[in-house]
């Protein structure tokens, strides 16, 4: 009896003996009759000892059978009470949730989803990853994670649900556009002074697919879009700005698009997470609350479905 006992021979016999009948305990497990007994009949070749009197009419336990099952019970139930009570298979929400976002999306969408999330379900921790870097689900552990994907598919080992579409365009102050007047076509670009955080040229698209290609240099470079948009707002030059990052600014005034029928760069905004059979409660409760967010505040501008 020196190899270990699977826990589900363990199973079929307390069934049966709780219930007095091998088709009892079919019934109470949810299984072929047949499984039970060949269980019962594998536990009591590895015990090497009968654990029931089988007769026509009824099932006895043995007094070996009866010692057996009082060891084991209690570790039976409280193994079940442990894996029923497990966070991710209970209806309250807990456990830490891992995600990633790239710094934008993490600023302007996620931080506000996260607060939603912690104030609704005090039980929950939220770690969050804020890069650009291609990351991977498996080594680094993330639940899910708010990506741009381009128009190749998503990974075949992740799923992906599209949420928004990201677009760029051309941005100013007033006060810049005041000194140096607005350019009316792509061309005139080049004449303006720049802050960039990306790479130029540009290349500048219509919704019917038209392109021109934009080259200017840059009187301010740096390496984060909050930081161009600050540049922006104190009149330092044109620049490109995801939509949604630039939204209140224009609604304020305190920015102006450029060239509004033309689009630097688009790209899907993608929710993706491994792909589980069953996703932890703690990922659906963020999943819903985050969906609800954005249809709230769409990222998408208006011309574009998601």
């Amino acid at each position: 009896m020196g190899a270990p006992i699977d826990l589900n021979l363990l199973r079929a016999f307390a069934a049966v003996h709780g219930k007095g009948s091998f088709s009892g305990a079919a019934a109470e497990l949810s299984v072929p009759r047949s499984t039970v007994s060949r269980a019962v009949a594998a536990l009591e070749e590895q015990l090497g000892a009968p654990l029931f009197h089988r007769t026509t009419r009824r099932v006895l336990t043995t007094p070996l059978g009866r010692e057996l099952f009082e060891r084991v019970a209690p570790q039976l139930a409280s193994l079940s009470g442990a894996l029923a009570n497990l966070p991710d298979q209970s209806s309250v929400v807990s456990g830490t949730l891992r995600l990633t976002a790239t710094h934008d999306l993490g600023t302007m969408v996620m931080a506000e989803a996260i607060a939603r999330y912690v104030r609704r379900y005090p039980e929950a921790r939220v770690e969050m990853e804020l890069t650009d870097r291609v990351v991977d689900f498996a080594r680094d552990e993330f639940d899910l994670a708010l990506r741009l994907v381009s128009k190749r598919p998503v990974s075949p080992s992740l799923v992906g649900r599209k949420v928004g579409t990201v677009v760029l365009q051309l941005f100013g102050s007033p006060g810049y556009l005041a000194r140096h007047p607005a350019p009316r076509t792509p061309a005139e670009v080049s004449e303006h002074e720049w802050v960039t955080y990306g790479s130029l040229p540009l290349t500048l698209t219509t919704a019917r697919g038209k392109q021109r290609a934009v080259t200017a240099l840059p009187r301010v470079r740096g390496n984060d879009m909050f930081f161009q948009r600050e540049l922006l707002r104190n009149g330092c030059g044109l620049g490109v700005l995801p939509t949604f990052v630039a939204a209140e600014d224009v609604a304020s005034g305190a920015l102006v698009r450029v060239l509004p029928d033309w689009v630097v760069f688009s790209s899907r905004v993608m929710l993706v997470h491994p792909p589980h059979k069953q996703l932890p409660r703690k990922v659906t409760a963020f999943q819903e609350l985050l969906l609800d967010l954005l249809a709230q505040r769409p990222i998408s501008p208006a011309k574009y479905s998601v």
